[in-house]
């Protein structure tokens, strides 16, 4: 990644939203213009002041009400950068982006983005092994969204297994091989 490269990150609602503050830090760090598009249930994790702050800009909620996109967010930020990561990407936000369904500001914009989208999932282990769940994941390669599989390990619901985030160094090591 050059120094300069704009890239939005969509943070939605699950406990791995912590681990997206410091992905964001060290892009910010490596001189990436980074902006941060929250669903509602990301914000029960982690509060857009955090993002604020580390970007040094306004977190994005709403499709509507913002007077910097006349157009809509969904449209001025798709615009804007060559990067859309989704980290946390929960089995909801996967679903929606697999079946084309847009009804917030991230799936909107996702559906309006032509650049690079990278997702890193994060989920309860049974959760990541649902059918459905591995459709959906299939259909999104498919559609060419690069992915950075979640782990193995300790998760949030006190159990092991796999569907644990990949931590903020290995989701940036994949940023670094994407051609932007």
């Amino acid at each position: 990644m050059r120094a300069g490269t704009e890239i939005i990150v969509g943070v939605t609602g699950g406990i791995a939203a912590f681990k997206t503050a410091a992905l964001v830090s060290r892009l910010v760090q490596d001189g990436a213009g980074v902006s941060v598009v929250m669903t509602e249930a990301a914000c029960r994790f982690v509060g857009p002041p955090t993002f604020e702050a580390l970007t040094g800009r306004p977190v994005y909620r709403t499709v509507f009400d913002n007077a910097e996109f006349p157009l809509g967010a969904h449209i001025g930020l798709a615009e804007r950068a060559k990067l859309l990561c989704i980290v946390p990407a929960t089995a909801d936000f996967m679903a929606k982006a697999a079946l084309g369904l847009a009804d917030d500001l991230l799936s909107t914009l996702y559906l309006a983005f032509s650049g690079t989208v990278l997702v890193a999932p994060a989920m309860n282990s049974a959760m990541w092994s649902k059918p459905a769940v591995k459709r959906n994941v299939e259909q999104l390669r498919a559609d060419g969204v690069q992915f950075v599989d979640p782990g193995e390990g300790w998760l949030s619901c006190r159990q092991t297994g796999t569907g644990r985030m990949a931590e903020p160094d290995a989701i940036r090591a994949a940023i670094d091989k994407l051609p932007l």
